[in-house]
C-alpha cells in the first residue's frame, strides 16, 4: 500500500486563483443594493468562498476524495458565474466587471479540470 500524498493547498495555483476570485467578488458586492443583502449578495459570497474552501478541504484527503471536493469547487464556480450574469442583467455590475470575473472563473475551471486529470 502506498503512502497517502497530501497536497499543501496554499501552494496550489487553483487555490490562489480561488482566493483572487473571492477578493474580486467581495469588491463588487460593496455596491450592490442593500435589499440584496439576504438574496444575491449572500448567495454570491457563499458560492465564491466555496471555491477555494473546497480546494483546501479536499487537499487533506485521498486523491479520489480530493477529486470529489474539486468537483464541488467547480460546481460552485459555475454557480457563481450564473449569479454574476444575473447581477449584470439586474445592472448591479458592468459588462467589464462580468467579463473580468468570467475570465478568471474560466481559467480556474480549466486549471482545476487539468489538475483533476493528473490526480
Amino acid at each position: 500500500m502506498s503512502a497517502r500524498k497530501r497536497h499543501n493547498y496554499k501552494n496550489l495555483k487553483i487555490w490562489s486563483l480561488g482566493i483572487e476570485i473571492v477578493d474580486d467578488v467581495f469588491e463588487i458586492l460593496k455596491v450592490f443594493p442593500s435589499e440584496e443583502r439576504f438574496g444575491l449578495i449572500s448567495q454570491i459570497s457563499r458560492c465564491s468562498i466555496s471555491i477555494p474552501s473546497n480546494v483546501a478541504e479536499g487537499s487533506s484527503r485521498t486523491d479520489k476524495s480530493f477529486s470529489h471536493f474539486l468537483d464541488i469547487s467547480l460546481g460552485s464556480s459555475f454557480e457563481l458565474e450564473t449569479q454574476l450574469i444575473i447581477a449584470h442583467k439586474r445592472k448591479y455590475i458592468t459588462k467589464e466587471q462580468l467579463n473580468k470575473l468570467e475570465e478568471k472563473i474560466a481559467e480556474f475551471q480549466k486549471m482545476t479540470m487539468g489538475f483533476q486529470n493528473k490526480l
